[in-house]
């Protein structure tokens, strides 16, 4: 039977002195009967009483020993408090650094994405300002190739009747210069007619 200290130190793991084990039969303390035949008057020994238990502990070193190993589970909880405490310190600084790696990231994508837009926005008006010039100077090119082929046309009709202006331009010219002939003669012959009336009147 234990006692309570005894109890308690082996309930927290300690160990008891340890005590000899009962002689006898089979260990249980009883000494072998002698033969009846020949001992039949001698009375039946009676066993030899236990050892002891071991050295006598006070109160105070057994329950020192629980103490000490209270206060052993505690400074293990503490140490393990503070590595979970540290833990979590660790994890919200992981955290918040994640968080603002994030907030930067998102920042610099929205600058981008509003960059991008922007130059998007600029493409688009010179697209559709080259759009415009390109079909004005489209128009230009036809009036032009238009203007060219009515020279073209022009100087093909020059070139193809030019003989016969030609020939036309100096029988105009010959008949000219006979009709100046003509007259030029036509105001000679009045001069001298005009002379002769007035040498009769003289």
């Amino acid at each position: 039977m234990l006692s309570e200290e005894d109890r308690i130190t082996v309930n927290m793991g300690g160990t008891l002195a340890p005590t000899a084990a009962p002689g006898g039969i089979a260990g249980t303390g009883i000494a072998a009967l002698a033969d009846v035949s020949e001992h039949s008057q001698d009375a039946v020994k009676p066993p030899p009483p236990p050892e002891a238990p071991g050295a006598y502990k006070k109160k105070g070193e057994e329950s020192g020993g629980v103490i000490a190993m209270i206060n052993l589970l505690i400074s293990d909880l503490d140490k393990e408090m503070a590595e979970a405490g540290q833990e979590e310190k660790d994890a919200q600084a992981d955290y918040e650094t994640m968080m603002k790696d994030s907030a930067a990231k998102r920042a610099e994508d929205s600058k981008t994405l509003s960059d991008k837009q922007s130059a998007l926005a600029d493409m688009q008006a010179s697209l559709q300002k080259k759009t415009e010039s390109k079909t004005s100077t489209t128009k230009e090119l036809g009036a032009t190739l238009q203007y060219i082929q009515s020279l073209h046309s022009e100087c093909d009709w020059l070139l193809q009747y030019f003989d016969v202006r030609k020939e036309a331009r100096a029988s105009e010219i010959d008949a000219l210069g006979k009709a100046k002939a003509v007259l030029s003669g036509a105001d000679f012959s009045l001069a001298q007619m005009k002379t002769s009336k007035f040498l009769q009147r003289a």
